[in-house]
């Protein structure tokens, strides 16, 4: 079972730019950390969430497995 990682960069990418704009607001003395260090269980939720969205729709768009084996069908 094959798993692709489409998303991991974007989301990777969304990582670093949020660290470096907090990095770059604390170089003109706007403390950002109190803020991000009250809501980082948000973080959570959302990834949580999304995670959660994300394998919904690929349970829906996966077509239904056939079964290989069935169990023989008694004929009258």
């Amino acid at each position: 079972m094959a798993h692709h990682h489409r998303k991991d960069p974007l989301v990777w990418g969304i990582i670093l730019i949020v660290v470096g704009a907090i990095f770059f607001l604390e170089n003109f003395n706007i403390d950002v950390w109190n803020t991000v260090w009250r809501l980082w269980p948000v973080i959570l939720i959302i990834w949580g969430a999304l995670k959660l969205y994300n394998g919904l729709q690929e349970r829906k768009e996966k077509p239904a497995e056939k079964k290989v084996f069935e169990a023989p069908q008694d004929k009258p």
